[in-house]
C-alpha cells in the first residue's frame, strides 16, 4: 500500500516528469497480485510454511518469489525517481520528507528481499526434490519466516514516519524546526535493515556476569534500539512542529499519529520478545508484535490516502468518516494485538490452534484477537468505500500542490 501510494505521490514531490522506469513498475505490480493471488490459493488448499499439500507448497514458495519481484522492481522505480529524476536545483537533503522516506524503505527492500529470493530459490529446489537439506515442509519458515517478522517488517513501516511528517508540515504551513532531525531519524529506522540481511536475531540475557551480559547488550541495544530511537525522533519533532500557534488540524492527522504510535508499540514489543529471561519464544507474543506493525502501517496508510488523495483526484474525503474510521481502527489494533501481549507473558503457544492449555483465559485473549481482526477488515472496507464515494462524486478540493512540500529551512 505505502509503496503504491509512493508511486503515485513521489513524482509529483520531486517534480519528475513522470514515474521512472513506470513499465518495470506496472509490471511489478501484476508480478505482486498474481504472486497474492498464488499465496492465498495455497494457504486455502493446505499450503504454505508447515502445509500438508506438497505441491501447495511448492505453489506458496512460487507466489511469494513473484510477490518478492515485483516489490523488487517497484522499489527499483521508486528509489531511481528520487535519485535521478529530481526537478532541476532540488539537492537530495530538500527532497520532501514523505519521497524521503519512500527512497530510504525502497532502499532497504532492495538491499533485504535479493536474501529472501535467495532463500526462496534454495528452499524451493530442496522441497521439489530431496526435501532433505532444507528440511521439507517444516524447514521452510526456519529459512525464510525472518522475512515476515521483527527487524523485516520494519521497513515495510518506514513511510509511515513519511506520511505523519508531511500532514504535520502542511498543519504548520510547511513551517518543519529541525527538519534534518527528521530525515536522520527515517535513516536510523531503516537500521533495522542490518539485523535484516545477516538473518541474526540479537537477544540478551541479563544473567550470569556483568562482563556477560554486556557482550549481549551492546549489540541487543545497536540492532532493536536504534530503528526505536528513529521513530521517537521523528515524533517528537512532530510534536515539537504542531507548537506553532497556527497550526490546524487536518482530520488525515488522526489514523497517521495513532498508525506510528501502533509501529511504535510493536518496535518497543519486538525489543521486549529479545530479552531471553522473559522466555517469549514461541509464544504468541511474537504475532502481536507483527500485528501491531502491520495494522499500524494500515492506519497510517488510511491517512496517507485522506491526506494525499484530494490532491491526486481532486476531491476531498470527509472529515468525519476518516476520524471516525481513524479511532475505530486504533481500537482494533488493540484487540488484536494487546490480548497476545498478555497471553504471550502467561505462555500462550505460538502456531497452535487447539490441544494446548496455559495459565490464562483462553476464550478470552482469543475472542478478543478475533474481535479485533474483523473489526480492521471492517474498518479497511468502509474506509475504501467512503474513499471511492469521496473520489467519484465529492467535493472539489482545494488543495494545492505547494501543499506536498514543507520549508526547507524550517
Amino acid at each position: 500500500m505505502m509503496l503504491g501510494l509512493a508511486v503515485a505521490v513521489v513524482p509529483m514531490q520531486v517534480g519528475a516528469r513522470a514515474l521512472a522506469f513506470a513499465r518495470s513498475a506496472m509490471f511489478g505490480f501484476y508480478l505482486w497480485l498474481f504472486g497474492v493471488i498464488l499465496v492465498g490459493t495455497s494457504y486455502l488448499n493446505n499450503g504454505g510454511p508447515g502445509g500438508g499439500n506438497a505441491e501447495m507448497v511448492d505453489l506458496f514458495l512460487i507466489g511469494l518469489g513473484l510477490v518478492i519481484a515485483g516489490l523488487l522492481l517497484i522499489s527499483t522505480s521508486v528509489a531511481t525517481t528520487v535519485l535521478a529524476s529530481r526537478r532541476a536545483g532540488m539537492t537530495l537533503i530538500e527532497t520532501p520528507i514523505f519521497s524521503w522516506s519512500a527512497l530510504v524503505a525502497s532502499v532497504s527492500m532492495l538491499l533485504t528481499l535479493p536474501v529472501v529470493a535467495g532463500a526462496i530459490i534454495y528452499v524451493a529446489v530442496d522441497h521439489a526434490y530431496e526435501r532433505a537439506t532444507f528440511g521439507a515442509t517444516e524447514g521452510v519458515n526456519a529459512w525464510i519466516g525472518w522475512a515476515f517478522t521483527t527487524p523485516q517488517i520494519f521497513i515495510v513501516a518506514i513511510p509511515t514516519l513519511g506520511v505523519l511528517a508531511q500532514i504535520v508540515a502542511t498543519m504548520t504551513r510547511g513551517k518543519q524546526p529541525l527538519r534534518a532531525g527528521l530525515l536522520v531519524g527515517v535513516g536510523l529506522m531503516s537500521t533495522a535493515v542490518i539485523g535484516a540481511v545477516t538473518q541474526s536475531s540479537h537477544t540478551v540475557s541479563f544473567s550470569g556476569s556483568a562482563s556477560d551480559v554486556l557482550k549481549s547488550l551492546i549489540p541487543y541495544l545497536f540492532f532493536n534500539h536504534l530503528p526505536i530511537l528513529g521513530v521517537f525522533v521523528v515524533l517528537g519533532l512532530s510534536l515539537l512542529a504542531l507548537k506553532n500557534e497556527r497550526a490546524k488540524l487536518n482530520a488525515a492527522f488522526v489514523p497517521a499519529f495513532l498508525g506510528v504510535g501502533m509501529v511504535l508499540t510493536g518496535m518497543i514489543g519486538g525489543a521486549i520478545f529479545k530479552i531471553t529471561n522473559l522466555k517469549l519464544a514461541n509464544t504468541v507474543f511474537e504475532e502481536a508484535v507483527l500485528v501491531y506493525v502491520c495494522y499500524g502501517a494500515v492506519l497510517s496508510g488510511i491517512g496517507a490516502v485522506a491526506y494525499f488523495g484530494p490532491r491526486i483526484w481532486g476531491r476531498e474525503i470527509p472529515s468525519a468518516p476518516v476520524l471516525g474510521l481513524g479511532l475505530l481502527g486504533f481500537l482494533a489494533t488493540v484487540l488484536a494485538s494487546l490480548p497476545y501481549f498478555i497471553a504471550g507473558f502467561a505462555d500462550q503457544p505460538a502456531s497452535i490452534a487447539n490441544n494446548f492449555d496455559y495459565s490464562g483465559p483462553i476464550w478470552l485473549w482469543n475472542s478478543l484477537v478475533g474481535a479485533g481482526h474483523a473489526l480492521m477488515a471492517l474498518v479497511v472496507l468502509l474506509f475504501f468505500a467512503v474513499a471511492t464515494k469521496s473520489f467519484r462524486s465529492g467535493t472539489i478540493s482545494s488543495a494545492t500542490s505547494a501543499d506536498l512540500f514543507e520549508s526547507v529551512n524550517g
